[in-house]
């Protein structure tokens, strides 16, 4: 008995001993095929590379190619001597806008003008996908997704006419509509504490609908599992949305957000410019604007002065865009970069 066992383990180390050194001579093997090379690889994927051209080409013409004129910004520039024979002037044009008189203006109507646009328009679209993704009668939401996402494909120009249609104080529907209830109605186009409103709400309007399908997409990648078990576990509909829809959109949600800060200075150009008057201009007077005015609308184009304001925004924007970014990676562990 001791013999045969004896025996069976010796037949056992001795099976195993060449596994082992297999194994090992499986992983010291090399592949004896040569690595392609780039260029190689490329030629071999060469469709996928001509349908990418056309966006890398424009990315490089309109993008990176106009990051050349920056240097207009520190220089006082004339179109005669061109950009590399102006002289030089360091950053006395940041100074003078950093230090004129209408400084705090531009940059408090600008800031507010998009932290109200941010806080009031960011959690619209997700209320309403979690809305949309919760109806029972799916006919019902594809509808009321068609109608809300409708007016993203309305130009800038034509949602300006109509509000001026709508708001214009003697012939606009809506001021007759609260003059017929015995109501003084404000005046929405004028009055520089109505602007504001008139240009979020607006704008929340026309784009709440196509926000709302980035999370919608997300929605859909829920497991139907998750809610089955929260039904049983007797969770209400609120507690599901609450434990298991927020979690799996806020991912994507402190993405956009980061997006949203980082474009924070360059608010609608646009549909300010057009909602523009002389009466709301306290109000209504933005950097873009003020850029648009000194750099071209002016007699006398000052375009270094306007490139200098133009840079200051981007860099305001760009530590803005850092620290928000820097800030959602500690407390939700997801972020931009």
């Amino acid at each position: 008995m001791s013999t045969d066992s004896s025996s069976f383990v010796d037949q056992l180390r001795v099976d195993d001993t060449p596994k082992v050194n297999s194994e090992k001579a499986l992983g010291a093997v090399k592949d004896p095929r040569p690595k392609a090379s780039l260029v190689s690889r490329m030629l071999r994927s060469w469709q996928l590379y001509v349908l990418v051209l056309p966006a890398v080409v424009w990315v490089i013409i309109f993008q990176y190619w106009p990051l050349y004129g920056i240097q207009i910004a520190f220089r006082d520039y004339s179109p005669v001597q061109g950009i590399t024979g102006s002289p030089f002037a360091g950053l006395s044009h940041f100074e003078r806008f950093v230090t004129s008189f209408n400084f705090g203006q531009l940059l408090s109507n600008t800031l507010i003008l998009a932290f109200y646009e941010l806080i009031a328009g960011f959690p619209i679209p997700i209320i309403l996908a979690l809305a949309l993704n919760s109806l029972r009668q799916k006919y019902f939401s594809r509808v009321v997704q068609l109608i809300t996402y409708a007016p993203n494909f309305i130009s800038v120009v034509v949602v300006v006419g109509m509000l001026v249609m709508l708001l214009d104080p003697s012939t606009g529907i809506v001021p007759r509509a609260i003059e017929a209830i015995g109501l003084s109605a404000p005046a929405f186009l004028t009055d520089p504490s109505w602007f504001r409103h008139t240009f979020v709400w607006s704008g929340i309007w026309q784009t709440a609908g196509f926000s709302a399908i980035i999370y919608l997409a997300a929605l859909t990648s829920v497991p139907p599992e998750l809610h089955e078990a929260a039904k049983v576990d007797g969770a209400s509909h609120l507690r599901r949305i609450w434990h298991i829809d927020i979690p799996a959109i806020l991912p994507i949600a402190v993405v956009l957000l980061i997006l949203n800060v980082g474009t924070i200075m360059s608010v609608g150009f646009e549909k300010v410019l057009l909602l523009q008057n002389p009466i709301n201009l306290p109000a209504s007077q933005i950097i873009d604007t003020y850029v648009y005015e000194v750099g071209l609308k002016s007699p006398i184009p000052q375009y270094s002065y306007a490139t200098a304001i133009g840079l200051f925004r981007s860099v305001v924007s760009l530590i803005l865009l850092v620290v928000v970014n820097s800030i959602a990676r500690r407390m939700t562990k997801s972020g931009l970069f």
